[in-house]
């Protein structure tokens, strides 16, 4: 299976959105420099 790349995924949007594609059991990579962004945000996705 292929892995989908988000960018900006630390973000509001962009968390949400690792969110729906771990309940649809897609793997995903996330490209973020974490400029308006926070790390917290991806520890409450995993």
């Amino acid at each position: 299976m292929n892995k989908i790349l988000v960018t900006g995924g630390a973000g509001y949007i962009g968390s949400h959105i690792l969110i729906e594609l771990a309940n649809a059991k897609y793997d995903f990579v996330v490209l973020d420099n974490f400029s308006n962004s926070s790390k917290i945000a991806l520890e409450r996705v995993s």
